[in-house]
């Protein structure tokens, strides 16, 4: 499965968070860190909708980005 990531500036870090897991996020002090650190969390997350014995949700979110003139 493939899962939008959104990251964040955080004042002195960065934050992510998954908009198709509600309560899936993390924090990281750099970009790298942060991308690292939601792929656990994702992973986390998935392990405990399954233990829980709920669906796992289907990736739906769709990441674009509109370029507009200065």
């Amino acid at each position: 499965m493939r899962y939008a990531i959104v990251i964040e500036p955080a004042g002195g870090n960065f934050s992510a968070y998954v908009p198709d897991l509600p309560g899936c996020i993390a924090t990281g002090a750099t970009l790298q860190e942060t991308e690292v650190n939601i792929r656990e969390a994702i992973l986390l997350h998935l392990d405990g909708i399954k233990e829980d014995g709920e669906p796992i949700p289907v990736p739906s979110a769709v990441v674009e980005y509109c370029e507009l003139a200065a």
